[in-house]
């Protein structure tokens, strides 16, 4: 990292605002990443294991719960996290998922400040039609993205490693596809991990007076 500059400490995570719609969200400047993933997959646990706060994002034993895409704020000023709604297992009307899917869709395309994509997959049930979706229209807009394979301590260790390596191999084709990281709330793994990728989008890009680094490889 740059003397002169701050490294993220993403301990310092903080909330910033929820916004239904992409007319409500912060300004479109700075770096952000997203997560998103099926509900269920552990993707408000992995974004409090990765910031060491286990308030940060909610979690609920509804699954969808939350509808918003929810902004956090780091350290370094111009750099955010954001979590977008969860899909797959909500009870709740189908215009409803439909209206979520709208907005998530245009966040997605229209978000210029948006440098990465972090997909969260149980590493049970991994590559499900929506993660599909999401690595095909990664690829399509030149989006890096990179898979967290969660809840790897449900597997035993040499398990967990064989289907990461089967996963990375069968989504060899996808050339943006930036890292595929196995991933456990409970133990901790992958944490260093997850947050290096996370450097390397939240910082290539800013501007001096927004932050800067040198890049890391994850």
């Amino acid at each position: 990292m740059s003397e002169k500059q701050p490294k993220i400490s993403y301990n310092s995570a903080r909330f910033l605002t929820s916004a239904p719609t992409i007319t409500q969200c912060p300004k479109d400047s700075g770096s952000e990443v997203a997560f998103a993933g099926r509900s269920n997959a552990g993707k408000s646990s992995a974004i409090n294991t990765i910031t060491n706060n286990s308030k940060l994002a909610r979690t609920s034993k509804t699954p969808g719960r939350t509808q918003l895409i929810n902004f956090f704020t780091l350290n370094v000023p111009g750099c955010r996290l954001v979590d977008l709604p969860g899909y797959g297992y909500a009870k709740v009307s189908k215009e409803v998922k439909t209206e979520w899917q709208e907005h998530m869709d245009e966040y997605l395309h229209a978000r210029e400040s948006l440098k990465g994509l972090v997909l969260v997959m149980d590493i049970r049930k991994p590559l499900s039609d929506f993660d599909t979706m999401m690595l095909e229209w990664a690829e399509a807009s030149k989006l890096p993205i990179s898979i967290l394979l969660t809840k790897a301590d449900k597997l035993r260790s040499g398990a967990a490693k064989n289907l990461l390596a089967k996963i990375k191999t069968e989504l060899k084709e996808f050339e943006y596809l930036a890292s595929v990281i196995l991933f456990s709330s409970l133990k901790k793994t992958g944490v260093e991990n997850a947050q290096k990728q996370l450097d390397s989008w939240l910082m290539e890009e800013l501007s001096p007076s927004e932050g800067c680094a040198e890049e890391i490889t994850a």
